[in-house]
């Protein structure tokens, strides 16, 4: 394997990295701050789980890795060819050691405890002695493998409050880990719905390899009331979205928020009042759930 360093200005870590991956056969770009460890390093923070607010530093070294050297040569010639790389430089291309790039990555997700009986287990790995729930479930293409806050809470309310649902909503499913512990905690009938088609998918992947049915779609497969709603999205689409969420819980239902900062809890409680009064049930690394049961 061979590793191309390559000094790119802010303006240009898009672009580069897009041609890196989509044109010149990198295996995989990552940025890193070229003035990492020195007097110029620069924070680049964003909100909790959200993506950086700039795509670079200043000065940002763009490391692609390529499988052989003639392909990482012929990359880099041909980027700095382009009249609109002209402030791109390369800072060295070398050698890195192989390893088993599969196993690496897997080493990086272990087991997850929701509560002390109930796991989010990869495929790859052994369930934990004490986990008799667990959803199996690895990184993919879709929110939601259970490492985030936001899908924990909400999945350890599902299974503190587990019930026989005659019908569970996922709006904004994302892998479908919050349908799936919905299934394996009561529910009779599930719809998990979200905008991204590959969303879908990934649902209906997923709950087949946990072996629960879930009705997965696009937004518009969300039909009538429902015992519990479940939206892990974000506040300002939970926002837009509260008469909508609000019209499909059945009176004595229950609404499961979750997506929301501490600071956001108020802005919340203003949107969903005319329909429902949210309240804080849980809390986790800057992050909220927020509940409220419709009135009969």
């Amino acid at each position: 394997m061979l590793e191309l360093l390559l000094v790119v200005p802010e303006a240009l870590v898009e672009p580069v990295s897009d041609a890196l991956m989509d044109e010149l056969e990198a295996l995989s770009v990552s940025v890193e701050d070229a003035d990492a460890d020195t007097a110029l390093e620069q924070a680049l923070f964003g909100e909790p789980g959200m993506p950086a607010p700039r795509g670079g530093w200043q000065r940002s070294v763009v490391k692609a890795l390529f499988e052989r050297e003639e392909t990482a040569t012929e990359a880099a010639t041909l980027l700095l060819a382009q009249e609109w790389a002209q402030d791109v430089h390369v800072q060295s291309l070398q050698a890195v050691p192989d390893q088993d790039w599969v196993r690496l990555t897997q080493s990086q997700f272990a087991p997850v405890p929701i509560t002390p009986d109930f796991w989010i287990v990869p495929s790859w790995h052994e369930p934990p002695a004490q986990a008799t729930t667990l959803i199996r479930l690895d990184p993919g293409l879709a929110f939601g493998t259970g490492t985030h806050p936001t899908t924990r809470m909400c999945l350890r309310w599902t299974a503190q409050h587990a019930a026989p649902w005659p019908r569970v909503l996922d709006y904004g499913c994302g892998s479908g880990i919050l349908a799936i512990g919905a299934a394996l905690h009561g529910a009779q009938q599930v719809d998990a719905v979200d905008i991204d088609p590959a969303a879908v998918v990934s649902t209906k992947a997923n709950a087949s390899a946990n072996s629960v049915t879930v009705n997965a779609g696009l937004p518009e497969a969300a039909s009538g009331e429902y015992e519990l709603v479940l939206a892990n999205i974000l506040a300002t689409p939970l926002k837009l979205l509260a008469p909508l969420l609000c019209g499909h819980v059945r009176p004595g239902g229950h609404l499961v928020l979750a997506g929301i900062l501490e600071r956001q809890a108020d802005e919340l409680k203003e949107a969903y009042a005319p329909w429902c009064a949210l309240e804080v049930s849980d809390t986790e690394d800057g992050w909220i759930l927020m509940t409220a049961q419709r009135r009969v």
